[in-house]
């Protein structure tokens, strides 16, 4: 277990190496640079001074020098300054990050406790009436467009009943638990809607097929109770494959969420890269990528300890 630890950090490690080089030199090939862009909003800027700025920061500088720099400042826990916000990388980060992390999370959970119930109760009877009924809303969350769905929402729930609002964190000055969580309603529920039929569909296929199967039939034969069946014997080795597909969701979560952010008005950090991307925010853009890569790595991580836990044939060795 110890050798198996150390060699995943070893991984994670080695992954957001490479990818903080890969991404660095593509945000490096972007035309303009701080320096460039400022020039263009400073009537009278010379090429003497842009050339001494750059020279400051480092931009006349080969590509390599400069991503050797940065992550000898990145290894000591300075990420740089954000261009656009005139703060470190990490105090512009931390409430996107935070923002992020409650709209995903809560999404996710509902996600998967919706998803397990009605995968389960469709693959129980399939062929059935409920089965074609959970198939429609399954088919339905997977085609209807996000942007659309969230429109949808925002119709109903703010513009029609008035019952939530429609967009933004609250009122300036008022972030308080309830004020938080009227906002984080319709977010919540356009996300849970579009992976929950994702995950059911997967879940029901993953169930009738690990129904069909021989130690399913044995454990029946035997006098197991029905809930028994289901619940301990099937359940468990049918989620081994639906776990992949949820860890692998839970990491596109977390920057992959524009279109719901940028709906609702919330700045988490899907929006908050795009944003820093388009600015030529060089080190807030970088910093959020790999963010979002660690939670990946993360999420891999924690469905290779749920597969031995589903599974006792599977050692983490």
């Amino acid at each position: 277990m110890t050798a198996y630890l150390v060699w995943r950090l070893i991984q994670t490690a080695v992954v957001l190496l490479v990818m903080s080089f890969v991404i660095y030199g593509l945000i490096g090939l972007m035309p303009g640079d701080p320096v460039d862009i400022m020039a263009a909003s400073i009537p009278g800027m010379t090429p003497e001074v842009m050339a001494n700025l750059k020279a400051i920061y480092g931009l006349d500088q080969p590509l390599m020098t400069r991503y050797a720099r940065w992550l000898m400042a990145a290894l000591g826990g300075d990420f740089g300054y954000s261009r656009t916000h005139s703060l470190p990388v990490l105090q512009v980060l931390a409430p996107a990050l935070l923002q992020t992390c409650k709209l995903m999370v809560a999404s996710f959970v509902l996600s998967v406790i919706l998803s397990m119930a009605l995968g389960l109760i469709s693959a129980l009877r399939p062929g059935g009436w409920v089965d074609s009924i959970i198939s429609l809303f399954a088919f339905a969350g997977i085609s209807v467009p996000v942007f659309w769905l969230a429109l949808i929402l925002i119709l109903a729930f703010a513009v029609g009943l008035q019952w939530l609002p429609a967009s933004g964190m609250g009122r300036v000055g008022d972030y308080g638990f309830w004020d938080q969580t009227r906002h984080l309603v319709l977010p919540v529920l356009t996300l849970t809607l579009a992976n929950t039929g994702q995950f059911t569909r997967y879940v029901r296929a993953a169930m009738i097929e690990t129904l069909q199967m021989d130690f399913v039939r044995t454990a029946r034969a035997k006098g197991a109770a029905p809930s028994r069946v289901v619940f301990v014997h099937a359940l468990r080795n049918a989620m081994v494959p639906v776990v992949t597909i949820m860890a692998l969701s839970f990491g596109t979560l977390f920057s992959g969420a524009l279109v719901t952010e940028t709906m609702f008005a919330q700045m988490g950090m899907g929006k908050m890269i795009y944003d820093s991307i388009l600015s030529n925010d060089f080190n807030l853009a970088l910093t959020g990528l790999l963010f979002a890569t660690l939670v990946t790595l993360i999420a891999n991580f924690a469905a290779d300890i749920a597969y031995a836990l589903l599974d006792p044939r599977i050692t983490l060795q």
